[in-house]
């Protein structure tokens, strides 16, 4: 990878920027529209957003303002829980897709498997919500269908059931935070793995732990940390509202980090994560 606008490609061949755009916590309105456009402007080219996270109307808008064609732009939201089943699924993503104002989404995901009150009924649930999935792509509607913060208990059960396997598994990982049995299944099965918290929340970015790696290459320590996504074959989604930042975070493509230096990024120890378990987490 040596630019933004380098690709992986999923198992259907669509091609992916393999470093994407967060959107989690940017409000809605100027925030959002504005992060958006900054992104895009230094050289962004995949944007990941949410229908819970309130902003997909501000993303479409940002998109439109932007000046940069429809065409080159990857764009992912993602379905609620609340909506999970076949034509709740249908209704979700027909919303979703009136408030970016596109006519094709590239990439869309189940975002939790479990939903609150129904957490029970998680297989089928999933099960119904990806036919629906299915029925979309067939149709032309997406591009690519995937899950978020499925671990190895609801994707196997998915991969049983599904016509279509996901092309993508969006999960948090960072280092420190590996999630390796997930990480394994989805290369066996040829899903691409997204990170999200790939900067673990901050903690990492404090302190001195990255410092020897911050000196030898002259980079930040979420430089550093976006480096190490890349080289591990994963798709970070860093999010940030600053322009600063969020041009800082793209200047990740002229320097490598050796093996010593994977290996102790590996095993780094007491690294904050979200604390949101999808085996508990039902929302």
């Amino acid at each position: 990878m040596k630019s933004l606008t380098d690709t992986y490609t999923l198992s259907n061949g669509v091609k992916i920027p393999c470093v994407g755009f967060g959107t989690w916590q940017a409000e809605n309105g100027e925030q959002a529209v504005n992060s958006v456009k900054a992104a895009l402007k230094v050289g962004y080219r995949h944007i990941d957003t949410a229908m819970i996270y309130e902003n997909e109307q501000s993303i479409g808008q940002a998109i439109r303002e932007s000046g940069v064609p429809r065409g080159e732009i990857f764009v992912t939201t993602k379905l609620w829980n609340a909506d999970q089943g076949y034509e709740t699924t249908l209704k979700a993503f027909d919303a979703s897709m009136k408030r970016l104002g596109l006519d094709v989404l590239d990439l869309y995901l189940i975002h939790w498997p479990m939903t609150k009150g129904r957490a029970d009924q998680w297989p089928e649930l999933n099960r119904e919500t990806w036919r629906a999935m299915e029925s979309l792509y067939k149709d032309g509607r997406i591009r690519a269908i995937g899950v978020s913060n499925f671990l190895v208990k609801f994707l196997e059960p998915l991969l049983q059931s599904a016509e279509i396997a996901p092309m993508v598994n969006q999960i948090e990982l960072h280092p420190g935070f590996l999630q390796k049995d997930t990480v394994q299944l989805c290369k066996q099965r040829g899903i691409l793995v997204e990170s999200w918290a790939p900067l673990s929340r901050g903690k990492l970015l404090q302190g001195d732990t990255l410092s020897p790696l911050t000196q030898k290459h002259n980079k930040t320590p979420a430089q550093i940390i976006l480096r190490w996504h890349l080289q591990h074959g994963l798709l970070p989604l860093p999010k940030s509202v600053t322009p600063s930042r969020i041009e800082q975070n793209t200047k990740i493509f002229d320097f490598e980090l050796s093996t010593d230096e994977m290996a102790f990024m590996d095993n780094l120890k007491d690294v904050q994560w979200s604390n949101l378990d999808p085996l508990t987490a039902a929302f």
